[in-house]
């Protein structure tokens, strides 16, 4: 048995001196396994037995970790958009509350009554415990003044509920986006997280020059420079389109918002400085599909081809209805197959008229204004489904809506702010081109 001892530890020891590293790599390796701690490897040549060892002692602090403390309680918070159906029980158990005495309190409240519940678009934060009930809300909205916003708190006290309302300053910023159209102006909007109230700007500013309607083309491109109205380092809302480019079967369109320094209010303008706003807007409603243009049709209910003298454009019941131009109201009420029908007396003898309405909003004899609403689409009259004819006469002749539109005058910049347009023209194109090559996405 020693002999056979001897043998192998005379085998270890040539092996050791062929292959040190290897030997002492597994050696390694079998003292990490068996030890799980710390180690060292001495060298197996034939001098290891003359190296120095040194014995090395420190002492180790223990580590205090501080104890957890578990008295603060559980505090939830989430956010959301109230929507037009929104109760107080529904809203607080959207916002994952359960609590019937602060929806009784937000039920009774007036400033809630009016302002949050069945209002659509107020953002709203609020706070619960790790039993869900309430501890604050805080509600958010744009004043009128488009300057302003108000923000009303509701809290649980020791005392009960109490609420304060205040206002504030609007942070005002600037954001761009761009798009390409596929289908349609609003589906480019949404994938390009686009505000819907940006993208009827779009169509409101260029309306003059391009038919939303029937003109849009697959590969159409767009670039936009708007406001975004923030309260608290949230958006409210989107503000005023700033600047704008479209490119619309190949031909570039371009606006810019400028007021002029003592004019009551601003408009858009084109690079020349001519104003897009012209006398008439190329459509009633603010955007929709139009489905019957100014053509000889065959007639749904006659049932016999017959010239169609207007334009029809599809869209919901309860639609307003706007006047294309500034006049006087001369029919206001019911007339044969028209149903409700508002006409519209204009300059130069020229009158527009709106038909099938489910509801008038004014009276013969009253001035109205360009984009006032007139009234409501329905379905009155000779209409088989919910829509609005249009028709635009000169002296009792009809002519095509749109072309009329088209046609129509167009004012200039003054000679006294034409500098002024030119230099803000210019730094709106630098944006613009920012905008168009998505280099940003916002900025201050």
């Amino acid at each position: 048995m020693q002999t056979l001892f001897a043998s192998w530890a005379t085998r270890l020891q040539n092996i050791a001196q062929q292959h040190p590293r290897r030997v002492l790599a597994g050696v390694a390796v079998s003292l990490s396994l068996l030890g799980g701690g710390a180690f060292a490897v001495a060298s197996l040549d034939a001098n290891s037995n003359q190296t120095p060892l040194h014995q090395v002692l420190e002492s180790v602090s223990t580590l205090s970790l501080p104890s957890l403390s578990v008295e603060q309680p559980l505090q939830l918070f989430r956010s959301d958009v109230t929507r037009s159906n929104d109760t107080a029980d529904s809203l607080l158990s959207r916002l994952g509350l359960s609590d019937a005495e602060a929806a009784t309190y937000l039920r009774n409240t007036r400033t809630a009554r009016q302002q949050i519940l069945g209002r659509a678009g107020r953002w709203v934060n609020v706070e619960g415990d790790a039993q869900h009930r309430f501890t604050r809300m805080t509600a958010r909205w744009a004043n009128d003044d488009g300057e302003n916003f108000s923000r009303w708190v509701m809290e649980r006290t020791a005392e009960g509920f109490v609420e304060r309302l205040e206002t504030d300053r609007l942070n005002v910023t600037t954001r761009m986006g761009n798009g390409t159209i596929q289908s349609s102006l609003f589906a480019a909007t949404d994938d390009a997280n686009i505000p819907d109230s940006v993208a009827s700007q779009l169509a409101d500013i260029f309306a003059g020059d391009i038919d939303f309607h029937r003109a849009l083309r697959k590969g159409d491109r767009f670039a936009v420079v708007y406001e975004s109205l923030e309260a608290d380092g949230e958006v409210l809302r989107s503000g005023r389109v700033l600047s704008a480019e479209f490119v619309n079967n190949g031909k570039t369109h371009q606006a810019f918002w400028f007021k002029e320094a003592n004019a009551k209010d601003g408009g858009y303008y084109n690079a020349d400085g001519i104003s897009l706003r012209r006398a008439y807007l190329a459509s009633p409603l603010a955007f929709s599909r139009v489905t019957s243009g100014f053509k000889m049709r065959f007639h749904p209910i006659l049932q016999t081809w017959r010239a169609h003298l207007g334009v029809d454009y599809a869209a919901p019941t309860g639609t307003p209805v706007r006047s294309v131009g500034q006049g006087i109201v001369d029919v206001a009420g019911t007339q044969g197959g028209f149903g409700n029908v508002v006409m519209v007396k204009h300059a130069s003898g020229q009158t527009t008229v709106y038909a099938h309405l489910s509801r008038i909003n004014v009276k013969r004899g009253q001035s109205v204004m360009q984009g006032q609403t007139l009234g409501l689409v329905g379905s009155t009259g000779w209409a088989t489904g919910p829509h609005l004819h249009f028709e635009f006469r000169v002296n009792g002749q009809h002519k095509d809506p749109i072309t009329m539109a088209r046609q129509s005058v167009a004012v200039e910049v003054s000679a006294a702010a034409r500098e002024q347009f030119k230099r803000h023209a210019a730094i709106a194109q630098v944006e613009l081109a920012a905008a168009a090559s998505g280099q940003l996405s916002s900025a201050e």
